[in-house]
């Protein structure tokens, strides 16, 4: 469908183009400025600033509410309307202070700044006041400066509407108002996640990143008994002068600095979400992280981690040169000297006990070109297909299911799906702290577009606490209730026959194999009430569209492949595949842990999700790398779970692995670091001396992503390019180069002149990524897979067919098969564990600089109040922790997040941490170690209290306020206030 347009009269001009867009946005695509401060493309009309008015037939009307259409007259050049936007402005400089050019954020996007200086104000009406609150220091990624607000309310809408976390708000009623977190003043404590919105916005610096102060621009790391001074002498001067030529020196700072920031487009390296924005930065220092409406998956939307965890960057314990190990320490070595060792120890384990003595573990952090390199590696330099990635230990179990049954390994949609559907259903996942930016956008539709949500998860977070219906379900009982939800489903009328009957096969089948998943079979095993799982049943099979997502409460379970496939046969039978706003949606726990799978680092499929086992696609393999079939292994390889056993057996002999931290992330850490004892030789390559890397005989020191080029693909299978924001740290080298340097040693000159080419290649030769091309991916522009050799993408699978020969899904027939692992009368409670908002995996990356880890830097384990009154344990006792192959120790904090006999601890503290503790029972499909099945005994220890395991100020703590909307009419309802272009008494308040 074309687009509408439209021609308005504009100040005495015709102006034709886009309709329904918003005035401010239409004028700007014509080079034509409106007056605004509160504005913002990506919020509602705030109607807070009192600066966009103009005249439309006559009315005067705030610019902000119009959208374009045809024939409309507008003039913002009346007497009117330069007087009442005049007033507007000069009753925001009496509560903010102009001193721009000792300002931190004169930067180019300070909206104050900039509509003061198009306006050309001469003197300000009302003089500037001071406010009685102090600026606010409190939180460690930002400030807030009440002597700075203008109260626009751009931080309280993004807050309220945009995160949906409902800290923020501001009552306008009050003497001085201000911006209040959870009614209070001070940041510290709130329920702030720190997640950088309200930064964003901020027309201002009143909302500023600490990363800007002081050294923001030339003038503003002065003292302030230096610039004090000055502003007030500058302030004096204006009265004399008028404000013109002072803000025209503004202006010119304003460039000067603009001239020495660069502004880089990235991905964000932590979760699958694969937010992008803008890194601004001054040579090496990372001023701050700059969302844009455009990004495909966050817009304007940021996390803690996205926003403000790039500590690790440029931290002092960054690997900046090779280490090679001699008599058990590490010396530092060139990188000629490095490399040579590493071929050399490759060629000497493949020489005397074949390749698949070798196991190549690539990253899921690093890019999809990077990932593609480890495999050829793997597989045409050493005949083997030993080679994984941490999807192993997250996704494989999902990717399975959904291969049994719709043939994708991927999300079924895009995220705008998940805010289209009726129903949302969360199953294993904390989602608002493990991908808090798609859990915003599932907040916003819940909260304003009367989405229901359905929640199970045997731990209350913020998504169950929210949910219309949460079930409290016992660990490791989905699939059961899953399936008694797909009987229920037939039984009552609910399965979409029409669908069964033209795109489903294995239908009989698989009903015949419900008959023993009754509702209250279900009850029994899962431990919810009949009438919880009919209710839930109900809302599924009423809804006209359901979503469901899951993620590693599901997988990191001895049978998460089968539960996996459980849920998307539930969503089979409801028809629920191929239509906007249905799908199931498994999230992806690593910035690029669906790319690694998807570019080859699997033990059994070539990039594209091509058999090793086929063939056929041997072949094609083999001709476009240039060797004869034969020289391709044909057998699946060791996959992560299994080169660390076959290590263990010194069949394995040697590793070579690339940004994961293994030693620490793989279950029975004893023994794997046992395993790796016992190799013959080991390569690490990684940004920090990990816990895995100490074990290496070769360190090799890679680059973080805003230190080279690549891409990523994110968990709704989007494909996204990132550039360096600067260069390598020390001598530390983009990891394709490395593995390109290496295979030239190895005997295989690829000469790739940049990643670009990578890409191509692999474009060449795997069908789903045809039309990916880097020219395709320019800006914010994205792909996701299939994707075409025109270059167009497939957002939405199943629309026609499934991936399948027939083109039909099929229904998959399950048995229940208990968790592995279970409580007993020795070993009595069960041991969830799972990530925190504001840590990542091992905190090799978070853990720099302190600032992320300030906000919980302790180990500890939840415990529910029945437990802890049963135990006699208070806040901050010590307890020992005993699986069946461990203990560890850490304080309790009592929360009503958990129940029961079932505790939870977050896994980034200690090392070797919670999987000294863990087991290798696992999914027998996909070799997914079962480590949410820890079955523990707790006993108190004579130990002094920790006080306040989780420190007081951590968000946790805080006490929301939610509001719908900015209440601006409170405001407008005060005695006193006037529209402008009046003046008013108290200008501070209105």
């Amino acid at each position: 469908m074309s687009e509408q347009t439209c021609t308005i009269i504009y100040n005495g001009e015709a102006l034709s183009g886009a309709a329904n867009r918003p005035l401010i946005d239409f004028l700007d695509d014509h080079g034509k400025k409106l007056p605004h401060v509160c504005y913002h493309p990506a919020l509602p009309p705030l109607q807070t600033c009192d600066v966009c008015w103009v005249d439309v037939d006559g009315e005067q009307v705030r610019g902000c509410t119009l959208t374009t259409q045809d024939g409309m007259q507008i003039s913002s050049q009346t007497a009117t309307s330069r007087a009442a936007q005049e007033e507007g402005m000069d009753r925001i400089l009496n509560r903010h202070e102009l001193y721009c050019t000792v300002c931190e954020h004169n930067t180019g996007d300070c909206t104050l700044h900039n509509a003061v200086a198009d306006m050309h104000i001469p003197i300000q009406y009302y003089p500037y006041e001071r406010k009685p609150s102090e600026k606010d220091h409190s939180n460690p990624f930002y400030t807030y400066d009440p002597d700075q607000c203008i109260l626009c309310g751009r931080c309280v809408e993004a807050c309220q509407n945009v995160e949906v976390n409902e800290t923020l708000s501001i009552d306008y009623t009050a003497e001085h108002p201000r911006v209040l977190w959870d009614g209070g003043t001070q940041i510290a404590g709130s329920s702030c996640v720190s997640c950088g919105h309200c930064v964003t916005v901020c027309p201002c610096n009143a909302l500023l990143e600490k990363t800007m102060q002081p050294d923001a621009g030339p003038f503003t790391a002065m003292p302030q008994k230096v610039k004090r001074p000055m502003i007030d002498f500058v302030k004096a001067l204006e009265k004399s002068i008028s404000m013109e030529p002072i803000t025209a020196i503004s202006v010119i700072d304003t460039a000067l600095r603009k001239a020495e920031i660069k502004k880089t487009k990235t991905v964000c390296t932590y979760c699958g979400v694969g937010c992008s924005f803008e890194m601004w930065t001054r040579d090496r220092h990372i001023l701050k992280i700059q969302p844009v409406a455009e990004a495909p998956a966050n817009g304007i939307s940021t996390c803690i981690k996205g926003k403000f965890g790039w500590d690790f960057v440029n931290s002092p314990k960054r690997l900046t040169t090779p280490l090679i190990r001699e008599e058990g320490r590490f010396r530092p070595a060139s990188w000629d000297e490095a490399l040579d060792r590493v071929a050399q120890g490759l060629r000497a384990v493949a020489n005397q006990h074949g390749g698949d003595a070798i196991g190549f573990i690539g990253s899921s952090k690093a890019s999809n070109e990077e990932a593609y390199l480890t495999q050829k590696i793997a597989r045409l330099i050493f005949g083997t297909n030993n080679v994984d990635n941490s999807s192993r230990y997250c996704q494989n179990p999902a990717t399975q299911g959904l291969f049994r049954t719709v043939g994708y390994g991927g999300d079924a949609g895009s995220i705008k799906d998940l805010q289209l559907t009726e129903l949302i259903v969360i199953v294993g996942s904390n989602l608002a702290e493990n991908h808090p930016v798609i859990a915003s956008h599932i907040k916003q539709s819940h909260k304003h577009q009367g989405q229901k949500l359905l929640v199970v998860d045997p731990r209350c977070h913020e998504m169950a606490e929210r949910a219309d219906c949460y079930l409290r379900v016992r660990p490791g009982t989905d699939m059961v209730w899953a399936s008694a939800m797909a009987r229920y489903m037939f039984d009552h009328g609910y399965a979409d026959d029409k669908f069964l009957s033209e795109r489903v096969i294995q239908v009989e089948e698989y009903r015949a194999s419900l008959a023993p998943f009754t509702l209250e079979f279900a009850s029994d095993i899962t431990g919810l009430s009949v009438e919880e799982l009919t209710t839930a049943a109900e809302m599924i099979g009423n809804a006209g569209s359901v979503c469901l997502l899951w993620a590693m409460g599901i997988t990191q379970h001895s049978h998460g492949a089968d539960t996996s496939t459980a849920l998307s046969n539930l969503l089979l039978v409801t028809g629920n595949y191929g239509r906007p706003g249905t799908g199931g949606y498994p999230m992806r726990g690593h910035n690029n842990v669906q790319g690694a799978s998807d570019f080859g680092c699997l033990s059994n499929i070539y990039p594209g999700y091509d058999k090793v086992t086929d063939h056929a696609a041997r072949e094609k393999w083999a001709k476009a790398w240039g060797v004869s079939p034969e020289a391709l292994s044909d057998k699946v390889g060791a996959d992560n779970f299994q080169m660390v056993q076959e290590a263990y057996e010194k069949k394995v002999r040697a590793m070579y692995i690339i940004g994961e931290e293994t030693a620490f992330s793989d279950a029975d850490s004893t023994k794997v670091h046992q395993a790796f004892t016992q190799l013959d030789f080991m390569v690490v390559q990684d940004i920090f001396m990990s816990r895995t890397a100490e074990f290496a005989d070769v360190v090799l020191p890679g680059c973080p992503s805003v230190e080279k080029e690549g891409t990523f693909v994110n968990t709704e299978r989007r494909i996204q390019h990132f550039s360096p924001a600067m260069p390598p740290l020390g001598d530390s080298r983009p990891d394709w180069q490395i593995l390109t340097d290496l295979a030239a040693r190895l005997g295989h000159p690829w000469r790739y002149p940049n990643p670009g080419a990578i890409m191509a290649e692999t474009a060449s030769i795997a069908e789903i990524f045809a039309g990916v091309s880097y020219e395709q991916l320019v800006g914010w522009q994205s792909q996701q897979w299939p994707v075409k050799a025109d270059g167009s993408s497939t957002p939405l699978l199943y629309t026609e067919s499934f991936h399948f020969p027939d083109g039909k899904a099929r229904l998959y027939p399950l048995e229940w098969r208990p968790p592995e692992e279970r409580e007993d009368s020795e070993y009595d409670l069960l041991l969830n564990n799972g990530r925190m908002l504001e840590h990542f995996q091992s905190t090799n990356q978070t853990g720099q600089g302190g600032r992320i880890s300030s906000l919980s830097p302790n180990w500890f384990v939840e415990i529910s109040p029945q437990l802890a009154a049963e135990r006699q344990l208070k806040e901050g006792d010590w307890v020992a922790i005993t699986s069946r192959r461990g203990t560890l120790e850490v304080p309790v904090v009592i929360t009503e997040r958990v129940q029961g006999n079932v505790l939870f601890i977050p896994i980034h503290h200690g090392k070797p941490g919670v999987n000294g503790l863990t087991g290798d029972h696992h999914d027998p499909d996909v070799n997914t170690p079962a480590y949410k099945e820890i079955a523990v005994k707790m006993q108190a220890l004579d130990h002094p209290p920790q006080p306040n395991p989780l420190p007081q100020h951590n968000f946790r703590y805080g006490q929301r306020t939610p509001l719908d909307h900015l209440p601006v009419e409170d405001k407008w309802q005060q005695a006193g206030y006037q529209q402008p272009p009046a003046h008013v008494k108290h200008p501070e308040k209105f």
